[in-house]
């Protein structure tokens, strides 16, 4: 169930990408893949590679996935826009 809670907190959080500029790599979908898979990977890391058990799960373990979540988000914003910058000007 705490990989459910960090995936669905990676999937809100990924909402707010539509207030940013398209620049991420590989668009709206890129930005919603490196949001669950940065939440996913967050979450494991805070847990010691584990997840926690249902007695363990809490309000807190949904929010776990936030930091992940936003970081994977600004990985492919800055790849995008490094991609953008290289790009020969047409």
């Amino acid at each position: 169930m705490a990989i459910l809670a960090w995936v669905m907190m990676s999937l809100a959080i990924w909402h707010f990408t539509v207030f940013l500029p398209d620049r991420e790599w590989g668009g709206i979908v890129g930005a919603f893949v490196a949001a669950l898979v940065g939440g996913v990977l967050f979450g494991f890391v805070v847990n010691a590679f584990s997840p926690p058990g249902p007695g363990d799960l809490s309000v807190l373990t949904s929010l776990e996935a936030v930091p992940g979540a936003l970081l994977g988000i600004a990985l492919v914003y800055w790849l995008g826009v490094r991609r953008e910058r290289a790009a020969p000007a047409s």
